[in-house]
């Protein structure tokens, strides 16, 4: 027995994969590899592979013909057994030691960063459409960072211990949940989907996951390396089944004991509203997690610098599409300022280059599917038909051959324009040019107009107006950019969410979201108990 400790984590470096190097020509080697290899993705259920009759075909987004393999589509009957397995783990999970499911973790950080880095970075950019940097950062260095400080959090946790007395020994017990765990994640980051069931197991909970449907081709790599790993069957259970089978029988079972969730805030809404109808039913109170998206925004003062502004645009709008919960979607800019910042982002878009991610050289890609793509065509057409908005450039879109969306930036003249306060996630991004004395009442304007409060920048060398910048938007983002795009956040480093319409803000990546997968037991210990009920003033 010992009082162990994990390693001190820091995070995993990002590999640039430059023309040239070793890295690049592995990488380029693995895409090969797997397009060549059509997978078979089961669902994982206790210690089964499962497959029923119902196959679903995987294509990679930028390009229709590229067959990925398929996957089998679970119903009712998986949802009921992932259930059922997920229960039957739990007292064998919740029962081994902390350190030795710490170690599960620890090794499935070292197989992803070492032997997995290239598989996984190359089906995620096959998978996701998205180019080497985009998936580096996201399904190898983000998601390896997640597993290691997330060990890391744990231990603080069971270090948060009482005070105590003469005689008396006081100790907190950090249980996992009574029942098992929810997991629902989105397509865009890898990353996400590798830590929203991964959190609550390291607390010691057992978990039902449910992918997206979009990226199960990912999907099963997490649930391969975690295995290798030697996560023991059954505390992760990954299911492909329809939504409708999943409101039936998760969200209404009496051992549900919490959700994690990322994705619409309109899905995460009704499950809690599920919850809400249901609660005399279940064992105890589920904990609700979720993160749902954002209208995340750049707002600019006059003392900033054209150029930084112009490349956070570019970056923060159309990285990976604009397919990021805190991708910047809506810009406020100063008149002054304006003609300088918008030459800058023109000379950006005609730069960049659009196609298939095994072309190193292409900073955009295509959007994840046709659900995605019709979406985002219709906030472009409603712009090219708006009285009170032009567009700058883009707004072309083609999928005869995948779903490709040129960036497009819009300008309005009016600041609660619709592409100003509703989610697009897409490669769209539109800004609100204000009079410079405006500065104040802007930021109000910026506050109040969306429902959402995720991320959220200011740019500024004055710094009265970031002081000033900073008050006023306290509340409208839960991660909070100064001189910097607002997408990017690291382990470790910037802890992600935010409140309002964006989510719970429990933080992932930090011990605030760790902590939400325990139910705590005190414990007290006499060890010299009274022997006489009488007290001293008695006497």
């Amino acid at each position: 027995m010992g009082h162990f400790q994990v390693p001190v984590p820091t995070n995993e470096p990002i590999w640039a994969y430059a023309p040239g190097t070793p890295e690049q020509a592995k990488l380029k080697a693995a895409i090969a590899e797997l397009k060549q290899t059509k997978i078979e993705v089961p669902m994982y259920i206790g210690g089964e592979e499962v497959k029923t009759e119902t196959k679903v075909e995987m294509t990679a987004p930028h390009d229709h013909t590229l067959k990925l393999g398929h996957y089998y589509k679970g119903g009712a009957d998986q949802v009921r057994a992932a259930v059922k397995a997920a229960l039957k783990a739990k007292p064998m999970w919740e029962a081994m030691p902390w350190e030795q499911k710490a170690a599960i973790f620890l090794k499935a950080a070292d197989l992803i960063a070492g032997p997995y880095r290239y598989e996984l970075n190359a089906a995620t950019m096959l998978g996701h459409s998205k180019n080497a940097y985009q998936s580096e950062i996201d399904a190898v260095c983000e998601l390896v960072d997640f597993f290691r400080y997330n060990v890391y959090y744990a231990e603080q946790i069971f270090n948060m211990q009482p005070g105590n007395q003469p005689t008396l020994w006081n100790r907190v017990e950090y249980r996992g949940l009574e029942g098992f765990v929810f997991a629902v994640t989105p397509f865009n980051f890898v990353s996400i989907a590798g830590n929203l069931p991964t959190a609550p197991a390291i607390m010691g909970n057992t978990v039902v996951w449910k992918p997206a449907s979009s990226v199960v081709y990912t999907a099963h790599f997490i649930m391969k390396i975690l295995k290798e790993a030697g996560l023991p069957d059954g505390v992760v259970n990954m299911v492909t089944a329809r939504g409708a089978d999943i409101g039936n029988l998760v969200l209404k079972n009496k051992d549900l004991a919490g959700i994690h969730f990322t994705g619409s805030t309109e899905v995460f809404q009704t499950m809690w509203k599920t919850i809400g109808t249901n609660i005399k039913r279940y064992r105890s109170y589920p904990r609700i997690v979720g993160e749902t998206g954002g209208k995340d925004f750049i707002f600019v003062h006059n003392s900033a610098n054209p150029k930084q502004v112009a490349t956070a645009i570019t970056r923060g709008a159309f990285e990976y599409q604009g397919q990021k919960c805190s991708a910047a979607s809506r810009v406020y800019v100063p008149k002054s300022l304006w003609p300088a910042v918008k030459e800058t982002v023109i000379a950006h878009a005609e730069e960049m280059k659009m196609g298939s991610p095994e072309d190193f050289g292409n900073f955009i890609n295509a959007v994840i599917d046709r659900s995605a793509f019709e979406s985002i065509v219709e906030y472009i057409k409603f712009a090219q038909e708006a009285h009170n908005a032009e567009i700058v450039f883009g707004g072309t879109f083609n999928n005869s051959e995948g779903w490709f969306i040129e960036p497009t930036l819009v300008e309005t003249t009016e600041p609660t324009f619709k592409l100003m306060d509703e989610e697009i996630f897409g490669p769209v991004v539109t800004v609100y040019v204000y009079e410079d004395a405006d500065f104040t009442k802007t930021l109000k304007i910026c506050d109040a107009t969306s429902p959402y409060a995720l991320t959220g920048a200011i740019f500024a060398t004055d710094r009265q107006a970031v002081v000033k910048a900073t008050n006023i938007l306290r509340h409208a983002a839960g991660n909070f950019y100064i001189n910097d795009k607002p997408t990017g956040a690291v382990v470790g480093q910037q802890p992600f969410g935010g409140a309002r319409g964006s989510g719970t803000n429990d933080k992932a990546g930090s011990l605030l979201n760790l902590i939400r997968w325990t139910s705590a037991r005190t414990i007290k210990e006499n060890f010299l108990p009274p022997t006489d009920y009488k007290y001293p003033f008695m006497g």
